[in-house]
């Protein structure tokens, strides 16, 4: 049998399995079973390979990341951005909508993960946002797409697991996607304010001039703990003056400190809590990556990329047509997987073929990154999506229509200038030299 028709055989099985919910590591392994029982695939060597891989240092920012996001989130770092964001903007119609946006921008930017952007900001804003005159629903699917910014506002989880397959740098892929992200951000703020207009809101009623400049005095001064930790981290990264990994283990170090004598939200119990939690979602990321590496370098060695440039190929030449394609492609498996296993098992296949239509490694990076976080708030994957009605309390109806415009008006147009607009994510990387 043709390695190609073996190769898609295992595809199929493998998006088969995931829509079916079976676990991450048995449908990439029903996918290389596939591959080695049919395609005559060497399995020993590929594991071999596959789990050499998970030495590389690079790796070690994830799970120190993860663990500075939910030391974050349970330290009171989280809340203190929201309340210092709130005072300029919690006055204005439509204002707190923005703070939400803005607030899950800045704590993604400090975490990497969406997740934790709901997770952190999600308890505080829903209900203070369904105070205010917010249907709740709005206000779960708002915060929850704005959470997936986090992984666009640098630093990002999957733009180190892409830089990591490509062998791209990891600082460039960083550049690539803020352009994006913080279109996306403004977006959403513009969408929120229009929408805005038809919720009965109940607006803080406005302060004497001294009142509200003595108030924005002290929540900023309480706030300068917790601004000076993104401050650490990305100009660190940005400065030259430490990696990414080193950066991770900055953030965590830093946000042990701050949480227990700062703002006091860490005690020993909820450390302890954050730590088992990190160790769980770093261990199921670890496996998967594995699994999803392994089937990735067999499809390289059986020369499946260069068979679907060839392929693709046959069908079209035309640019803009391929990227078109692509983006559905990508926001296809974004819907059915998360985004870490996407990048993983799509970007070392795609990559030729963007190389041969003139797409540089560095554009790929936002393409994908824009798709993938796109997906994480799209049935019927949507794990974002998910915890945040977990979070709001709120059922799927409720959630889906928000969630849909802001989807169609926010991150659609963004994708598609991200793919046609080259400029978009390439000037940032530009003016450091990527």
């Amino acid at each position: 049998m043709e390695i190609v028709t073996v190769s898609l055989i295992a595809l199929g099985l493998l998006v088969l399995m995931l829509s079916f919910g079976v676990p991450l590591p048995f449908c990439f392994g029903g996918a290389l079973m596939t591959m080695v029982g049919l395609g005559g695939a060497s399995m020993k060597g590929t594991m071999v390979w596959g789990f050499s891989q998970l030495a590389n240092p690079v790796l070690l920012c994830i799970p120190l990341f993860v663990f500075a996001g939910t030391l974050m989130s349970e330290s009171g770092i989280a809340a203190s951005l929201l309340r210092f964001v709130n005072v300029f903007v919690g006055r204005i119609r439509g204002g707190l909508g923005v703070v939400a946006t803005v607030s899950c921008a800045i704590i993604g930017a400090i975490s990497g993960s969406g997740l934790t952007g709901v997770a952190a900001t999600g308890p505080i804003l829903i209900p203070e946002m369904d105070a205010k005159g917010y249907p709740r629903g709005y206000a779960t699917a708002l915060v929850a797409n704005s959470s997936i910014l986090g992984l666009l506002i640098p630093p990002s989880v999957t733009m180190i697991i892409y830089g990591w397959v490509t062998d791209t740098s990891i600082l460039a892929c960083f550049l690539a996607t803020m352009g994006p992200g913080l279109l996306i951000t403004f977006l959403f703020s513009v969408v929120n304010m229009v929408l805005a207009r038809k919720f009965p809101l109940v607006l803080d009623p406005p302060k004497p001039v001294e009142e509200a400049v003595r108030e924005g005095v002290s929540l900023t001064s309480k706030a300068i703990p917790a601004l000076i930790m993104p401050l650490i981290i990305l100009g660190g990264i940005y400065g030259g003056i430490m990696t990414p990994t080193e950066a991770a283990a900055v953030a965590v170090i830093y946000a042990l400190p701050v949480g227990f004598l700062v703002y006091r939200g860490l005690s020993f119990d909820t450390f302890f809590k954050a730590a088992k939690n990190s160790a769980t979602s770093v261990g199921a990321i670890m496996v998967m990556i594995v699994f999803s590496l392994m089937l990735s370098q067999i499809f390289v060695m059986e020369d499946v990329p260069q068979a679907l440039v060839e392929g693709i190929f046959t069908v079209t030449q035309n640019k803009v047509l391929l990227l078109i394609l692509i983006n559905f492609l990508l926001f296809f498996v974004g819907m059915i997987v998360n985004d870490i296993t996407a990048i993983i098992l799509l970007a070392p296949l795609l990559l030729p073929l963007m190389g041969a239509i003139g797409v540089s490694p560095v554009q790929f990076a936002a393409i994908m990154g824009v798709n993938t976080a796109m997906g994480g708030v799209t049935p019927p994957y949507a794990s974002i999506l998910y915890l945040g009605m977990r979070i709001g309390k709120v059922e799927f109806s409720e959630v889906i229509k928000p969630a849909m415009i802001l989807i169609i008006f926010g991150y659609v147009p963004v994708v598609f200038l991200t793919s046609l607009w080259p400029k978009l994510s390439l000037f940032i990387p530009g003016l450091f030299g990527y």
